[in-house]
Order: structure tokens, then C-alpha cells, then sequence
């Protein structure tokens, strides 16, 4: 038996078939209402909870396990595997634009690359699930041409 987290988040994600999200107090506000409105992401901002918002790094990482979320971050220290292992990773993003605007393109990218089935309509749910990746401007950039 796991922790009430746990638990419930399977029955979650039948209930919303969203990409669902776990944002980091780095990556900024605009870039959390982008995943919202735009990409129609579940997205949880610690920003937006007290018990989070100063919380270490590790419970971060920790708690986007428990959720069943990937976690998005602009901290590059998550891809040090020695600290945040990836055994029992949920998946993590780290993302990199010199702005939101570009920010918000690289996003868009993300969604349409890694949350879509090929020729399907399905959302992939935790496509980095057991993976790290980092992406900047430039990354998925080549399939657009």
C-alpha cells in the first residue's frame, strides 16, 4: 500500500486525460497559464501552494514521483542522476528560452512531439516517465522545416 498520493493518482489520470504536470517555483507564471490555457495541461505550480512554495528540491522531485506528474523545471540541477535517481523518476523537462515567448514555442513543440501519439488523437500522459531530458530553443526545431 502506498501513500494517499499514490493511490489516488492512477484514478486521476483516467478521470482527466491531461498531460499532468508538476511546475517548479523556477519556471515563471506566464509559462504555467501557457501549459493551462493553451496546451491544456493538469499543471501543478508550487508557487501556488504554501507547503511548497520553499520546499528543497529533492521533496520536488519526490513528490512529482508520488503524483504520477512530470516534472517541469529550468533548474538543471535535476539532471544530476546521482541526486534525483532515475529508477524513480516520473519524468523530467528542463527547459531553456532566453524569453516566455520562446519559452511558450519550445512548449508547444513539447506538446505536439512528446504528449501525442503518432496518427492518433491520444495524449501520451507520462511520455519521460523513468527519463530526463533537456530541451532549448532549437530542440524539434528540425521536424518543423
Amino acid at each position: 500500500m502506498g501513500t494517499l498520493f499514490s493511490e489516488l493518482a492512477q484514478h486521476a489520470e483516467r478521470l482527466m486525460p491531461h498531460p499532468r504536470i508538476y511546475a517548479d517555483a523556477n519556471v515563471p507564471s506566464g509559462i504555467v497559464a501557457h501549459m493551462r490555457t493553451q496546451l491544456g495541461w493538469d499543471v501543478l505550480f508550487v508557487l501556488e501552494e504554501n507547503d511548497l512554495r520553499r520546499a528543497p528540491d529533492l521533496k520536488h522531485y519526490q513528490l512529482a514521483q508520488q503524483l504520477r506528474r512530470t516534472l517541469i523545471t529550468m533548474d538543471r540541477d535535476y539532471l544530476d542522476d546521482r541526486r534525483f535517481p532515475l529508477d524513480s523518476c516520473g519524468g523530467v523537462l528542463v527547459i531553456h528560452a532566453p524569453d516566455e515567448r520562446q519559452l511558450s514555442s519550445l512548449l508547444d513543440r513539447v506538446d505536439r512531439m512528446l504528449f501525442h501519439a503518432e496518427d492518433s488523437d491520444e495524449r501520451i500522459l507520462l511520455p519521460l516517465a523513468g527519463r530526463k531530458l533537456q530541451v532549448n530553443t532549437d530542440w524539434g526545431r528540425e521536424d518543423d522545416r
